[in-house]
């Protein structure tokens, strides 16, 4: 049965560490017992300042990058290298710092070409997913997917009462007229989400707090999009304490 937990840190930075500290040991005790983990990365101030905690810690050397996948749970459908991407981000803040990740394990979402669409893409990333996925799964075994939440509830590119998130039998989805700009992305759906053995969804902030009672109060995918992932073994909220105030 999954198991759900809240832990509450005094601030931001305090949730960015601690995240950091979960997810090193983590990979540790995962290369326990496997030679590949699967772990979704999210961008967002939070999520980017959480890699930031992980280059800067010793813990990082530890780990055996050669067998760790780094997958997005959603994307910017911008030009490569624009500034906004979360890849971009989580390569300044952890992914340059690690001489030894394959680039062959970093699974980027595609980013915006000329001739080239958002469900191209979106289309392109569910095939890279199925690839890595064992026989009969149409995505790998995640180990860990990482998400932010914005404070209308929403996690990855899945938005409340919009159309694109309730897509089913995909892996990854094309997203389109997005509240929040830019207005395409590409992000994975609510099925892969919670194909993964553990979720984390990481907040801080006053503005979040409606959003996290949101999503602790029960299932509600089209209005609070966060209340509608969960882990298989274990869903984790890692929040501070102006976000856990409601």
């Amino acid at each position: 049965m999954s198991e759900r937990l809240v832990v509450v840190h005094p601030d931001a930075q305090a949730v960015a560490a601690g995240a950091a500290a979960r997810l090193l040991t983590l990979l540790l005790d995962r290369q326990s017992v496997s030679q590949v983990t699967h772990v979704a990365l999210t961008g967002g101030t939070v999520g980017i300042a959480t890699l930031a905690h992980v280059a800067a810690s010793p813990l990082a050397h530890a780990v055996d990058w050669s067998g760790v996948h780094l997958w997005w749970g959603d994307e910017r459908f911008l030009p490569a290298g624009h500034e906004d991407r979360n890849e971009v981000q989580a390569h300044h803040a952890l992914l340059d710092s690690l001489p030894y990740l394959p680039q062959a394990n970093v699974h980027v979402m595609p980013a915006a070409r000329e001739g080239y669409t958002v469900e191209d893409a979106a289309a392109d990333y569910s095939h890279e997913l199925a690839t890595f996925a064992e026989l009969g799964n149409a995505v790998p075994h995640f180990d860990l997917v990482l998400l932010g939440m914005g404070p209308d509830a929403h996690v990855a590119s899945l938005f409340p009462n919009h159309p694109d998130a309730r897509a089913e039998g995909l892996g990854a989805i094309a997203v389109h007229d997005s509240p929040k700009p830019p207005p395409l992305r590409v992000s994975l759906t609510f099925e892969t989400i919670s194909s993964a053995d553990q979720v984390w969804i990481i907040a801080a902030g006053a503005e979040k707090a409606e959003a996290v009672a949101q999503g602790l109060a029960g299932p509600e995918p089209v209005a609070a999009p966060a209340s509608a992932v969960q882990g298989r073994s274990r869903t984790l909220w890692l929040i501070d304490a102006s976000a856990a105030k409601h």
